[in-house]
């Protein structure tokens, strides 16, 4: 579709992060196209690293992956978008040729979205340390509190009084509400979390 636009020229596809850098490197584009969902990759390193090594590139992220958490994570690393893959084809034309005109395509739903997810969730996200967290991803993978104690190399009673703090900081009820909320708000990129 794109090579069909006769001002749009597509001069390099990348199928995971090493390769992307190094076309980047390569062919200095105009504008990227970046997936989220790629092997190899963290959409936020290679954003950071993109912005500081070619600062007059644009990034625009297309993805079927409309977590809140996603779309700060790209905001705060640099994207200029943030688009849904679903999205008809002359909206992704039409976005591509806005931002390369340097406009900014994030809507006020977003800036929304991500004002809540910084105040809400990330609020809470930074109040755990880095073993709740690991708890947290490990609850979120569906193990019990057995196999997080095996996993951590801790008891399941040490489990059982980090599972409580955590709980009191996610300000939910239970090990399920906890779940839940993981699969919600949890990014699958670490990048995005305090270690």
């Amino acid at each position: 579709m794109l090579e069909k636009t006769p001002d749009i020229h597509v001069i390099g596809e990348a199928g995971n992060g090493e390769e992307a850098e190094k076309l980047l490197d390569e062919l200095r584009p105009n504008i990227i196209l970046l997936d989220l969902k790629m092997p190899g990759f963290s959409p936020s390193a290679f954003e950071k690293w993109a912005r500081e090594n070619y600062p007059e590139t644009i990034t625009l992220v297309l993805t079927a992956h409309d977590r809140d958490a996603y779309l700060a994570q790209m905001m705060d690393a640099g994207a200029v978008g943030y688009l849904d893959k679903e999205m008809r084809a002359e909206q992704l034309i039409d976005g591509i040729r806005r931002a390369a005109g340097g406009e900014i395509l994030f809507d006020q739903a977003q800036f929304a979205r991500v004002a809540h997810w910084r105040e809400e969730i990330r609020e809470k996200l930074d109040q755990l340390t880095p073993r709740e967290h690991g708890m947290l991803e490990l609850l979120k993978n569906g193990l019990d509190n057995k196999s997080i104690a095996q996993n951590l190399n801790i008891s399941v009673k040490t489990t059982m009084y980090h599972m409580t703090n955590l709980f009191r900081k996610l300000q939910v009820k239970n090990r399920q509400e906890a779940t839940i909320w993981a699969l919600k708000y949890l990014s699958d990129d670490p990048d995005i979390y305090p270690s």
